[in-house]
């Protein structure tokens, strides 16, 4: 499916019937990640996976794609399917837009998913590293970012139990516009901290994180589980950041239960 809004076309999946969920995908990737979740959710659930700005199928715009611009693309998203509120999943990157979505459009939030993310903003160091990748692939294309984010986005043993999972990945990175790559590592880079947020939220909330994350160190989703008030924590053993490709039968188990009692 396809639609305009917020000044570009959006490129998504609307499967299933009941309670709506909406699944944002993180970067370098594309809606694809959530193939598993959206074959084991639909029988009981509305699942909404939309292509972020510049990524998959949808358009590209040139500039920084800040955190408030994505989340402002999601709130279009479920208004015009007239589906709000909703259950929202964000996965990494996808994690910062629901802080965003949260900060702007909380009467559109009716619980809360992170996966492979963190609250804190990026470091001095982080910012710079952001630019400099943003600089390389004005440059060079899609090639600096796969370097810097394919190897390290599975562990090792999902990759060898699967062992299509690294060329998978990889073709949705390739997949990505150069916009969408610059615009949003710029996005992140300027991102505020969310710190302040999570003793603040009063929905049903489950963080997820895999014991071997590479990128992210499940450290970071102990910590926002222990500041968001009843939330529930699960760690996938020998995970690493990519949860919903590396291991789709233990989350679609953790997210069917949590889901049911939400």
């Amino acid at each position: 499916m396809k639609a305009s809004m917020n000044g570009f076309q959006m490129h998504f999946d609307d499967t299933g019937k009941g309670a709506p969920i909406l699944f944002i995908h993180g970067f370098p990737l594309s809606r694809k990640i959530w193939r598993a979740q959206v074959e084991a959710l639909r029988n009981e659930f509305r699942v909404i996976t939309p292509d972020v700005r510049g990524y998959g199928e949808s358009e590209a715009t040139p500039g920084v794609y800040s955190m408030d611009l994505l989340a402002d693309d999601m709130a279009a998203l479920l208004r015009h399917l007239q589906c709000g509120p909703a259950i929202i999943a964000g996965h990494s990157m996808g994690g910062y837009i629901l802080f965003a979505f949260l900060r702007k459009y909380p009467e559109l939030v009716r619980g809360l998913i992170f996966v492979s993310t963190r609250a804190v903003a990026d470091t001095a160091e982080g910012r710079a590293n952001r630019e400099a990748l943003a600089q390389r692939v004005e440059r060079e294309g899609h090639q600096p970012v796969v370097e810097k984010m394919l190897a390290p986005m599975m562990a090792a043993a999902s990759i060898a139990a699967n062992p299509t999972l690294q060329s998978e990945v990889e073709s949705m990175m390739r997949s990505a516009s150069l916009h969408g790559l610059d615009g949003a590592s710029r996005g992140m880079a300027t991102r505020s901290d969310a710190t302040e947020l999570l003793t603040k939220i009063n929905v049903p909330t489950l963080i997820l994180a895999g014991t071997a994350d590479a990128l992210i160190p499940h450290s970071e989703s102990e910590k926002m589980a222990q500041a968001i008030p009843n939330a529930r924590l699960h760690l996938i053993e020998g995970a690493g950041h990519l949860l919903s490709m590396e291991k789709p039968e233990e989350v679609n188990s953790v997210l069917k239960d949590w889901l049911r009692k939400s």
